[in-house]
């Protein structure tokens, strides 16, 4: 059965049933949301027939395409053979996938813990680095967003997913590296540094001295698509391996070729203790894992497993993402398509003075709206992604105040699809008179 014959119940039957049998905690984008039924490659379907350029990959999962012919194919196939058996039981394919991974992360990081979510992956690389270190202690970054669950929440920087009104204890924020709007009242150039260093007054004073891990998204999506300058990692782990505390990465949106590399530690010289993945590794299949050097990893002895994690039809389509992304060489890709993104937005942001700032690595860019003042412009991004959507194009929002527009397309979008959109905007603010 094609879309055209298929009987869909649409966008306002939708809303309904959402209200009545939905958390309210869910909420959606857009004053007027569509159905989406269908995806191929870049491209999603509603269901009244219209076709978008998904600009968004569902949150940086998509990256090998909506409906990836060949991935699809293997995962069929998968289907139809064997779907589940828990882990505790031996397959091949999730070590297999295991094993690639370990081929492509940074350094010595060779052992993994498959589980379902990007929640349980930080969850679980906390449990390990506390276990590892003997010490529970966690000191985190503001704005930073680690999932939904207490832990998650609890070392989450943002007030609006801090949604448990009893956090867990231990701990500690620093802050985090945004050079548009620094936090330390400093300049890129000459600033030293200073959001890094300030880790180590963290330690010093709020902590036992020793805390046993610090996490960090290597770009914060939710926070706005904030990218720490050059050196800011190298100077972190100076600093934690003075204090034996372990460094976890949360790459759960920046991992799989997003930034133009594997994993975007890569951009800044470092190989974390720990690192968590999860969205992009599936490409719609839910899985995850934590990975982590095999002097750490050998510290978790004590039973553990998960039930679904890495179950042979996940595992299956892990493997052909890996596959996908070396044979189309899509970290290259993604780095060219996003230097041409970037450019773009660069270029409007001279005619149009509501892009208060552009940056990004990769196909992971954000556009920062402001006013003349500087204030965020939330209202304006808001009706400005409204328009895009009636024009075809479904681009994701973030920031702390909501007002940066957030492009995380899949990897195989096009320059022509490049130039499309940046036509939509540059259209969209002239009707506007923004």
């Amino acid at each position: 059965m094609n879309m055209e014959e298929k009987h869909y119940i649409g966008a306002k039957a939708i809303l309904e049933k959402k209200k009545k049998y939905i958390m309210p905690c869910l909420e959606h984008f857009y004053k007027e949301p569509r159905q989406i039924v269908r995806g191929s490659m870049q491209y999603l379907f509603d269901s009244e027939g219209r076709k978008y350029l998904d600009c968004f990959a569902g949150v940086s999962v998509m990256n090998c395409g909506h409906c990836n012919p060949e991935i699809t194919k293997k995962v069929q196939a998968q289907v139809g053979t064997l779907q589940h058996v828990c882990n505790i039981y031996l397959t091949e394919n999730f070590v297999n996938l295991a094993e690639k991974l370990a081929a492509v992360t940074p350094g010595n990081l060779q052992k993994t813990f498959f589980c379902s979510t990007g929640s349980e992956a930080t969850e679980g690389a906390l449990l390990l680095a506390s276990i590892c270190t003997g010490n529970g202690e966690i000191i985190s970054l503001r704005n930073g967003l680690h999932g939904r669950t207490k832990l998650g929440m609890s070392i989450t920087g943002i007030a609006m997913w801090r949604t448990d009104p009893n956090p867990v204890g231990g701990i500690h924020f620093a802050p985090n590296p945004y050079c548009y709007r620094c936090p330390m009242g400093k300049k890129p150039g000459t600033c030293d540094l200073a959001c890094a260093n300030a880790i180590e007054d963290v330690i010093k004073v709020s902590t036992s001295g020793r805390p046993g891990a610090f996490i960090a998204e290597m770009i914060q999506g939710n926070a706005g698509i904030v990218v720490p300058p050059e050196g800011y990692f190298k100077r972190v782990k100076e600093i934690l391996a003075a204090h034996g505390t372990l460094f976890v990465a949360d790459e759960v949106q920046t991992g799989f070729a997003r930034t133009g590399k594997m994993f975007a530690i890569e951009h800044y010289g470092v190989v974390p203790d720990i690192l968590c993945v999860a969205k992009a590794l599936g490409n719609g299949a839910p899985i995850s894992a934590f990975i982590a050097s095999a002097k750490v990893a050998d510290h978790y002895t004590m039973p553990g497993a998960s039930t679904l994690g890495g179950n042979p039809v996940s595992s299956t389509a892990g493997i052909a993402v890996l596959d996908y992304i070396a044979e189309h060489h899509l970290a290259e890709y993604a780095e060219a398509r996003g230097r041409q993104l970037r450019t773009g937005l660069r270029n409007l942001q001279e005619k149009h003075p509501i892009i208060g700032d552009v940056r990004g690595l990769g196909l992971m860019t954000g556009a920062e709206f402001v006013y003349p003042d500087g204030s965020p412009a939330p209202d304006k991004l808001d009706a400005v992604l409204e328009a895009l959507k009636d024009r075809g194009f479904i681009i994701g929002k973030n920031g702390v105040a909501r007002n940066v527009m957030a492009f995380q397309p899949p990897l195989v979008i096009t320059e022509k699809n490049i130039n499309d959109v940046l036509n939509a905007l540059d259209l969209v603010f002239a009707k506007q008179g923004i």
